[in-house]
């Protein structure tokens, strides 16, 4: 396993202009995976057995100008293209793209901006103060163990003014919603065809106008209760001007008025065998817009939905089916927060303004806006990337666990150095794999010394000789 981690994480190289800083991207990356407590770089520092001196060189790692996020972001999805385990529909890729927030405090921290929380949690606030991710994931999976590996995650609000400082022509009106769809056009690039699925909160005008944009990919998604559609038009008859669209129709009627034309079929949901319910019916979609889309109409176990796909060919067993596999990044999501804890960066600068927690974020953005020194420009573009760069590291040492538990799943579960009373799946889970490494990290530096990875890492490792007390011995 640490052979095969070794060649993986060495494609990374090319992509640093200096060796230095390659070998504090291989610490962090393996420190992010093996560490015990999620306490900061210090946590990396300790689990490693570093100098003191690699705290500070870290730390001023993520705002280095020897590697560039985009091209960390394309190598790792090149390497996840190339995994032998990607779940395919009629030769498609399948990516989930959904959205995140991290919640953070800090008031000099970029990005950081008012947000609201969807969750029914009662324990959570309703508005919260941090960063908005925007994240895509690729399926992959061995059997009955699927995973969400994730590809990208990118800070989508708050940062329009800083982007416009760094890209020419940023259009800073890009929202969320839209900012998903050309960050799934990205990775399609290098993927190639794919269907992407989306939550409900996806299906908008503005979301089609741009999925129209790449011929490569699919919508697969979901629609919301009040949803409204339109019934193609009357073939023209040569008189007046063509119509675009015909009568309105209420979607969620369609569960009374065509209540008999419903099928029964056994689809696997979420993982499960399903009697589904279900009415399929192309309509067109979008007031001015007029997208033709497929809708089923789904019932089982009570609950009812309504699916949307852009492409009409696709069987409504096969929508349905490819819908439940949306939630594999939330998965993913949990396990980065709880497994990695990508998210537990505190980067902030000195050349921000301080947040006004009581301001909109419009205002908030205003000021931000409002700063004209160059140098001050620099600082806070530079801890967007150290912000960004964290979160993207996180990922790539999430999926690396995900991928070496898909490879070595046998022989992890058949150590000793875990005990579990029950194992539920031969394709053993990130926590599992995490602890695995843990636990057998210094037999990499016993049995593999010669290995870059282990001459990297010992390199930067203290080394003492400790005096036996011989009268407690």
């Amino acid at each position: 396993m640490w052979i095969w981690l070794n060649k993986t994480i060495m494609q990374f190289k090319p992509y640093f202009s200096r060796q230095t800083s390659f070998g504090w991207f291989v610490i962090i990356l393996i420190g992010i995976m093996v560490r015990s407590d999620h306490l900061g770089v210090t946590s990396i520092v300790r689990e490693l057995s570093l100098t003191s001196a690699a705290y500070n060189s870290m730390i001023h790692f993520f705002r280095a100008k020897s590697w560039y996020i985009e091209q960390l972001r394309q190598a790792w999805i090149n390497i996840v293209k190339n995994c032998p385990f990607l779940i395919k529909e009629d030769n498609r890729n399948i990516i989930i793209g959904d959205g995140v927030k991290a919640a953070k405090e800090g008031r000099k921290m970029p990005g950081v901006s008012k947000l609201h929380q969807e969750s029914d949690n009662s324990a959570k606030g309703e508005y919260i103060h941090g960063h908005m991710f925007g994240g895509l994931a690729v399926l992959c999976g061995l059997g009955d163990k699927l995973f969400g590996i994730l590809l990208s995650l990118k800070i989508h609000s708050g940062i329009g003014a800083i982007q416009k400082w760094c890209f020419e022509g940023y259009n800073k009106v890009d929202s969320h919603i839209v900012k998903m769809i050309i960050d799934a056009g990205e990775a399609i690039k290098i993927l190639g065809a794919s269907i992407l699925l989306l939550d409900r909160l996806y299906l908008t005008r503005p979301m089609l106008e741009a999925a129209k944009r790449i011929p490569e990919l699919t919508i697969v998604t979901k629609a919301k209760r009040n949803a409204t559609a339109y019934n193609y038009p009357e073939p023209y008859k040569g008189r007046g001007r063509k119509a675009k669209k015909g009568s309105s129709v209420k979607l969620w009627d369609f569960f009374t008025t065509c209540a008999e034309q419903f099928m029964t079929e056994t689809i696997q949901v979420y993982g499960k065998n399903t009697q589904v319910r279900y009415y399929c019916i192309d309509l067109l979609w979008g007031k001015g817009l007029y997208f033709p889309l497929r809708f089923i109409l789904t019932e089982y176990n009570g609950t009812k939905g309504i699916l949307a796909s852009t492409d009409l060919t696709l069987s409504p067993s096969q929508i349905i089916r490819l819908y439940s596999y949306r939630f594999k990044i939330e998965c993913s999501f949990r396990e980065l927060k709880q497994v990695v804890a990508g998210f537990s960066y505190h980067f902030w600068s000195k050349a921000m303004l301080k947040l006004k927690k009581f301001k909109s974020n419009a205002e908030n953005q205003a000021a931000l806006e409002s700063i004209t020194d160059p140098r001050a420009k620099e600082l806070i573009a530079n801890t967007v990337k150290a912000i960004e760069g964290y979160a993207q590291i996180g990922i790539i040492a999430l999926g690396l666990l995900q991928l070496a538990g898909l490879m070595f799943g046998n022989d992890i579960n058949r150590s000793g150095n875990r005990f579990m009373r029950t194992v539920s799946s031969s394709t053993p889970s990130e926590r599992t794999t995490a602890d695995f490494m843990r636990k057998n990290i210094y037999q990499l530096f016993r049995f593999l010394p010669d290995l870059p990875l282990t001459t990297i890492i010992s390199s930067k490792q203290i080394i003492e000789d400790i005096p036996i007390n011989r009268n407690t011995a």
